[in-house]
């Protein structure tokens, strides 16, 4: 039987059956949780097949295969990895989409942390999107000033505040069709996102906000929420950290989209756009042609991926 999991913890998944809807709680073969793994070796969002097993009076799902992901929403493992291992801790499996949910207010917009989220979607080949929420907080008006430059960079921005329902259907249609993963830190409002979205499901996330309170912060355990027949969406804890999986720093460049098409310019092939004479990038700096902020951001994220790499 084919499967979708929709909620992994301490060992046992909830799997959605394809073919009925029905769910059915199961615990993975031992042959794929053993060993070493450079990766989780089950997420939400994995499609999995699976059997039903008996034991006693009780009958319960065993999953025996897993199917290959085409994507995942990746970050290192905080507490796994070390030195001499590195471990990607997948915090959802196949997304067709990540939606990064930031604040115009309470808590604080930090653009690094979104340009942070951003590199790691560009780099997992994720398409992604902005949700600015609590714009009632601010007004629209500072609210389109704070997120002008991602918008102007490609990026599609949906401005919301559930107080009002600015945006909410605009964000359902975006949605729609798709298994998204709405993530962000704690405070900005993805719980009350996903009310709007689908009223009713105050006491789900409720259960699931009490679970996560159990648990160390850097625990990731989101559940997938089904919006409709054709659409999920992953609703993972605050993230207090975000350590991108697999990025290196040469390769730095290549994420950020308006960086990206003047690095063919420079004159050195190596050009790190930091010091170097002849930067394409330096000058495009300049010029206003990049955006001196995003520019800062490159900087620093590239500086912090070589002492990783100097681990």
């Amino acid at each position: 039987m084919k499967g979708l999991v929709i909620k992994a913890h301490s060992g046992f998944f909830t799997l959605y059956r394809l073919d009925n809807g029905q769910r059915i709680v199961a615990r993975a073969a031992g042959r794929l949780t053993k060993g070493k793994h450079t990766e989780d070796a089950l997420a939400v969002g994995d499609r999995v097949e699976f059997e039903m097993v008996r034991s006693g009076d009780a009958v319960s799902g065993r999953i025996i295969s897993v199917e290959p992901r085409t994507r995942t929403l990746s970050r290192h493992d905080p507490i796994v990895s070390t030195n001499e291992r590195q471990i990607r801790q997948v915090i959802v499996a196949n997304p067709d989409l990540a939606v990064f949910v930031f604040a115009c207010a309470e808590p604080e917009f930090k653009p690094r942390m979104l340009d942070r989220y951003l590199v790691g979607a560009e780099a997992q080949q994720l398409p992604a999107l902005i949700c600015a929420s609590k714009v009632d907080l601010v007004g629209l008006e500072h609210a389109q000033s704070m997120f002008a430059e991602y918008a102007r960079i490609g990026y599609r921005v949906i401005y919301t505040s559930t107080p009002s329902g600015l945006g909410i259907d605009v964000l359902r249609s975006a949605l729609h069709g798709k298994l998204s993963v709405l993530t962000g830190k704690s405070g900005v409002g993805k719980s009350s996102l996903l009310n709007a979205l689908k009223p009713g499901l105050d006491l789900a996330v409720g259960e699931i906000s009490n679970l996560l309170r159990k648990g160390k912060h850097t625990t990731v355990v989101p559940e997938l929420v089904q919006l409709d027949e054709s659409s999920w969406i992953a609703d993972t804890p605050g993230l207090r950290g975000y350590s991108i999986w697999d990025v290196e720093p040469e390769e730095l460049d290549a994420y950020y989209r308006e960086i990206a098409p003047w690095v063919k310019k420079c004159a050195f092939s190596d050009c790190t756009h930091i010091h170097e004479p002849g930067c394409a990038v330096q000058e495009a700096v300049r010029r206003g042609d990049i955006s001196a902020a995003r520019y800062d951001s490159y900087c620093r994220l590239r500086e912090e991926l070589a002492r990783r790499r100097k681990w």
